[in-house]
């Protein structure tokens, strides 16, 4: 007799939930991305977004990965503080080894704000919303 693997359980909401976050965190700095195109007059065609994007979204899987982002994806300390500053680092570092443009201050500067605005911002408003609120039994 051949015998068939045993099915697999559908993932739970818990096991897709931080990915889900990833992604969104991925889309804010596409966002980011699109808008700089759009103040420097860049391009906002979709290769161009990407272009500007693509060292950042790198940083950001890195740094995710590095602070395992699957254990708390709504957590501000350390974890959204370390993907903040890797997003920002590594996403600058690709960008000049890559030919890709300069890392003058005050882009450093804007982007550790608007990042770390969006990304921190996610997480609190994320937080908030998927931590099930306690209700007082004793009253």
């Amino acid at each position: 007799m051949h015998s068939s693997p045993a099915p697999q359980p559908a993932p739970t909401r818990q096991a897709v939930l931080p990915w889900l976050l990833l992604v969104l965190d991925g889309l804010l700095v596409v966002g980011f991305a699109a808008l700089g195109n759009r103040s420097h007059e860049s391009g906002l065609a979709l290769l161009d977004v990407m272009g500007t994007a693509a060292p950042f979204l790198l940083g950001l899987l890195v740094s995710s990965l590095a602070v395992r982002f699957w254990r708390g994806p709504s957590r501000l300390w350390p974890d959204a503080v370390v993907v903040i500053l890797g997003t920002v680092a590594l996403g600058m570092t690709v960008r000049v080894l890559s030919g890709g443009g300069g890392t003058e201050w005050s882009f450093i500067l804007v982007a550790l704000g608007v990042l770390g605005v969006l990304l921190a911002g996610r997480r609190l408003v994320t937080g908030r919303l998927l931590t099930p609120r306690r209700e007082n039994l004793a009253g």
